[in-house]
């Protein structure tokens, strides 16, 4: 099945188009560590504008975890089936109140229209929705040292989600929550679907490869789909630190095999071997005639086009390997924003429709 503008895996020389991509790569992550504020893998702009906000259709979901109580956003099919469930993860800049699709997007009616249930996860600034080695600090300064207010560096040695506490976003997404879900709502914890955009682009692919029986289905948008290519650690660790001050070695040292574990370019033969349903998307890196041209904007393009040079590494390593249940959607036009990660939205949702439940 392909949908419009996009490649059900075409073929190419898959180990040809890899070199050509990750030689472009040094280039295009330079450039992204001299944007402002170094948002290299995250949402341009540090306070989301609202333009769907709170949507009164769904219901805060409590489940309580090891980093303490967790809310999620639910949202009901609209024909009242509890099989079809979809998990919609938000990208760096979580916030703690409501997940970025309801906030931004009118995602939720658009799956649920579909007869699809949405389970949003709130919380998780700069996780990677992963497993943390331990809590964000530096120098050894114990978190709440000092009270940051604003974003980035100022908020490295204040207190909060993933700095008082260790992050176990994996864990919640595999085990508390689902469980939760099945025992409160009745909602199937097998053959889910997972859509990720940015950081947590590579966090879908994440949870498909590994929990192959829970997510059959997973889909990233503009996401960080080669962690090992060169710079690429680096730009992540800048934007950690932009978004909530947060310090990468927490989550997993440079050669840490987690680390290896949270890069879908190393862990592809994994998707391949679960035979995923992929939906793999990054745009041009050029706004389309919507976009305002403005600093927001310019931030976007540069970021959007590194985010496209790892999907096409990706791309080319599951060539490589033989991987074929994938689609593939590289749009003419589409910078780092929630219009291009709606735009997204919609058109993977009959695919997304077809293959869950």
């Amino acid at each position: 099945m392909t949908v419009s503008g996009a490649q059900e895996n075409p073929a190419g020389d898959g180990e040809s188009a890899g070199r050509v991509w990750t030689r472009r790569s040094a280039l295009g992550l330079a450039a992204a560590a001299l944007l402002p504020l170094g948002i290299s893998v995250a949402g341009p702009g540090s306070t989301p504008i609202a333009r769907a906000a709170f949507d009164p259709t769904g219901m805060d979901f409590w489940v309580d975890s090891s980093m303490g109580p967790i809310k999620s956003r639910v949202f009901r099919a609209a024909d009242g089936n509890t099989n079809r469930v979809v998990y919609a993860l938000d990208g760096m800049r979580a916030r703690d109140d409501l997940n970025g699709w309801e906030i931004e997007t009118n995602a939720a009616h658009t799956l649920t229209a579909a007869n699809i249930n949405v389970v949003m996860p709130v919380g998780g600034m700069s996780s990677f929705y992963a497993d943390w080695t331990s809590p964000s600090t530096f120098l050894g300064i114990p978190a709440g040292t000092l009270s940051g207010t604003g974003s980035g560096a100022a908020q490295a040695l204040a207190g909060g989600p993933g700095k008082t506490s260790t992050y176990k976003w994996e864990t919640f997404l595999s085990q508390n929550l689902p469980a939760a879900l099945r025992d409160r709502l009745g909602f199937s914890s097998t053959r889910n679907g997972v859509v990720g955009l940015s950081m947590s682009g590579s966090s879908a692919l994440v949870l498909a490869a590994y929990y192959p029986s829970q997510f059959c289905y997973a889909a990233s948008l503009s996401g960080a789909l080669n962690l090992s290519m060169s710079g690429m650690r680096d730009a992540v660790r800048v934007a950690m630190l932009d978004a909530g001050g947060y310090n990468v070695d927490a989550l997993a040292k440079a050669k840490d095999a987690k680390w290896q574990h949270l890069d879908p370019y190393t862990f592809a033969p994994k998707l391949k071997a679960n035979n995923t349903r992929l939906f793999i998307s990054a745009g041009s890196g050029l706004p389309s005639s919507a976009d305002a041209i403005n600093a927001s904007t310019i931030q976007g393009m540069g970021i959007e086009a590194i985010a496209l040079v790892g999907t096409k590494s990706f791309q080319a390593r599951f060539n490589s390997l033989g991987g074929k249940n994938v689609v593939y959607d590289f749009p003419a036009v589409g910078v780092h924003n929630w219009k291009n990660w709606e735009s997204e939205m919609n058109r993977l949702v009959p695919d997304l429709s077809a293959n869950i439940g």
